[in-house]
């Protein structure tokens, strides 16, 4: 076997370790090397060069980068996800008829769409769906994706916080919570201006808590401006936007009259 396969193939186990006991130091460490010295296989895209060992180097390589991705969702990393999933991707797709198929190949391919719906990315969330097999939406890591994007494109809440009890894989638990803010976040903004107020019953129901203890330490740490007092919730009502100024309909209309005159004797 080449020294350089071996040398890599050694200090991804090392990172595997590491990744394994939580040890993000070292495995930050150990993944920055290990990109490093994938750069040296020209069997990799995006050359994709036939050396001897092409098909375990690529092989490799792709067992690298999918650690790398669940890795960047251990440390809460969203940018080194995306920079990890965009070189992990052509593993996936240009490589597809060299290589057996991945069995995280799923888990991160609705990863990623869960991400880009966490950050609202819509437009590139069904332009990866587009991308797929008919078949490929049938999984449940993918169906799970789409559903969630239904739900929240519908206002279907409840829907998608209840998602959370049914993930198809671990790693998706990070995306989940994102998700959950971004949905209570939305509801506050509506209540806050269709409400005064609301009883602590009827908020801790509206924002899908299951306990008043809940509601009171997301009031803490998202709306410090909101006020819990007497048996309610009172909301810190956004200030009267400036009225608008006057429109000057008869000047416009004297204008229009005008301009309407010159063009008769232009024409």
């Amino acid at each position: 076997m080449d020294p350089k396969f071996t040398e890599v193939a050694q200090l991804f186990e090392r990172f595997k370790s590491a990744f394994i006991r939580n040890d993000f130091d070292t495995g930050s460490k150990l993944l920055s090397q290990l990109k490093v010295l994938l750069t040296e296989f020209r069997s990799l895209p995006p050359l994709f060069e036939e050396t001897p060992h092409a098909i375990n180097e690529l092989t490799l390589a792709r067992d690298i980068y999918e650690y790398a991705v669940v890795f960047s969702v251990k440390i809460e990393d969203q940018d080194t996800f995306e920079r990890d999933f965009i070189q992990l991707k052509p593993y996936y797709t240009d490589a597809r008829g060299r290589l057996p198929p991945s069995p995280q190949e799923y888990p991160i391919l609705g990863l990623n769409l869960l991400r880009l719906l966490v950050q609202n990315r819509i437009a590139e969330f069904h332009t990866e769906l587009e991308l797929l097999s008919a078949s490929s939406l049938e999984n449940p890591c993918i169906k799970h994706a789409v559903e969630l994007e239904q739900s929240f494109m519908e206002g279907t809440y409840n829907r998608v916080l209840s998602a959370r009890q049914t993930v198809p894989h671990e790693t998706y638990v990070y995306f989940m919570d994102l998700l959950a803010k971004t949905v209570r976040d939305e509801i506050s903004g509506c209540s806050e201006k269709a409400y005064d107020s609301l009883s602590i019953n009827n908020a801790r129901q509206l924002f899908l808590f299951s306990a008043d203890q809940e509601l009171f330490e997301y009031v803490k740490e998202e709306h410090p401006e909101w006020e819990i007092k007497n048996g309610l919730v009172i909301f810190q009502r956004a200030k009267e936007s400036a009225p608008c100024k006057e429109i000057p309909s008869l000047q416009l209309i004297n204008q229009t009259l005008s301009y309407a005159r010159e063009l008769e004797r232009i024409v």
